[in-house]
């Protein structure tokens, strides 16, 4: 189930069709998680994920890729906004479209983790895993 959300002049897509692994890997290969991370390892991650590409025209300008079995359990990772369009409220709004994606909303058990966001995701219910201070959880309903 392919999902599209709208704002603006922007939209989140899950259409795999619609992803640009190019510029994907011109983000996140010098990103501090990903840095030196080779294009065929991340264009085949993204094709193993459910992604949702954040668009300006055609032009993919953002990405939140999600590593699930759509049921029980869900990886939030590789989240960025292209620089230039930062600080304009993107970032909260693609991880909001995928927080309440159809496709997810049974998923119990949520992980991420992340070295300088945890505000970002205090704002959607994780919480910061004591023992692990990147790691981040959200449990939803039984």
């Amino acid at each position: 189930m392919i999902e599209r959300f709208a704002r603006g002049g922007f939209v989140v897509s899950t259409d795999p069709k619609r992803l640009d692994f190019k510029a994907a890997h011109a983000y996140l290969s010098v990103s501090y998680w990903g840095k030196g991370r080779p294009f065929a390892r991340i264009k085949k991650a993204m094709q193993n994920s459910l992604c949702f590409g954040l668009y300006r025209g055609r032009e993919q300008v953002g990405l939140a890729r999600v590593i699930t079995d759509r049921t029980t359990y869900a990886y939030l990772c590789d989240v960025y906004v292209r620089p230039d369009l930062q600080s304009n409220g993107l970032g909260k709004w693609l991880t909001s479209c995928v927080m309440k994606s159809r496709e997810l909303k049974s998923v119990r058990g949520w992980y991420l983790k992340t070295r300088d966001a945890h505000g970002l995701y205090r704002r959607f219910g994780f919480k910061t895993d004591t023992r692990k201070n990147r790691w981040m959880r959200l449990t939803r309903g039984a």
